[in-house]
């Protein structure tokens, strides 16, 4: 099992990309973990920072794809980037699976472009894993494509349900549909529609979600068109991260509350952990046909460690191979 590392991918590459590969060793004993970039730049990085990469294997890359540039920069200027390089090889199989912390919409136009969709999908979906005071659920899609059809947005419920019972063993997963309320009735031609076919479907869908309820754990897979699911993606991790802000002001406000700080501090870095957008994997590029994962662009050492163990369990699954199964499946029911 190889898993190819982008180590020139996200604010912090590539010594974060590098602290992540060497902290996978223990967390991924199964995976051998490899990393593409300029290698020059990746070995020289190392040897300031007094980090041993000898074990890991280097596929030599150009140049990189920033946060800032034009997406199809990666089929055009950018073409021999650690990206690019890196989903040329994961789709040529000499790699299983695919991570980067990099340009959004370049590994989603890199995806389409060099990995390809798999029999059936007509659009790409970013699916973040993201927890809830009952465990974690998958978000489909988090912001891939803005205006998909009704029969995609069925086709991420089946793909959402088999990641999360195959990957993360949760059994016959709640699929709900992300709307402005919970009634059948409600939303737009596109809900009115979706809902209808994700109903007929061979899933465990139970209706509309309003955005509210998915912190309480109402359903393992949410699905959605990719504005609605950034937009619940961002503002999710901006109403934790300014929840803690707020409940770190309280405890050190005075000697008092520091002393109450002291007293509850090993639940609240419990809590913490556990809303801990690092543990989580980041997102999977879901419906092309090897695994190709990405990792917020502020990762750490910590989430590329994650994203790689979480690329291995994906490629480990067989989860693509019965995702395409299931989606022929509603071909031959139609025909």
């Amino acid at each position: 099992m190889k898993i190819l590392v982008d180590a020139f991918g996200g604010d912090n590459a590539p010594l974060e990309v590098i602290k992540g590969c060497i902290l996978s060793l223990n967390d991924n004993p199964d995976a051998a973990v490899a990393m593409v970039g300029n290698k020059k730049e990746i070995e020289k990085c190392a040897n300031e920072n007094k980090l041993d990469i000898s074990r890991f294997e280097i596929f030599d890359a150009e140049c990189a794809i920033t946060m800032e540039d034009d997406p199809r920069e990666i089929f055009r200027g950018k073409k021999n980037s650690s990206m690019a390089e890196g989903l040329r090889l994961a789709a040529d199989g000499k790699a299983d699976a695919f991570v980067s912390a990099g340009n959004s919409g370049a590994l989603v136009l890199g995806s389409h472009r060099y990995v390809k969709e798999i029999d059936g999908i007509e659009r790409i979906a970013f699916a973040p894993i993201m927890p809830t005071s009952k465990g974690p659920f998958i978000l489909i899609d988090g912001g891939a494509y803005v205006n998909v059809m009704a029969e995609t947005l069925r086709k991420y419920g089946i793909m959402g349900s088999v990641y999360m019972e195959s990957i993360l063993g949760v059994k016959n997963p709640r699929v709900g549909l992300a709307n402005v309320g919970t009634e059948d009735h409600k939303g737009d031609a596109l809900r009115h529609e979706a809902f209808k076919l994700l109903k007929e479907t061979d899933i465990n869908f139970i209706g509309n979600i309003e955005a509210r309820d998915i912190p309480a754990g109402v359903a393992d897979v949410i699905v959605a068109d990719g504005f609605t699911g950034n937009v619940i993606a961002k503002m999710y991790e901006g109403a934790a991260k300014e929840l803690f802000g707020k409940i770190k002001g309280v405890f050190y406000k005075n000697l008092r509350t520091k002393i109450a700080a002291l007293l509850v501090k090993k639940e609240m870095n419990e809590l913490r952990k556990y809303f801990d957008y690092n543990r989580y994997g980041g997102a999977v590029v879901m419906g092309v046909k090897k695994p190709v994962l990405k990792t917020h662009g502020s990762a750490n050492a910590v989430a590329v460690s994650a994203v790689i163990r979480a690329a291995a369990d994906f490629a480990a699954s067989g989860a693509i191979e019965i995702m395409e199964k299931k989606i022929s499946e509603i071909k031959i029911k139609e025909e």
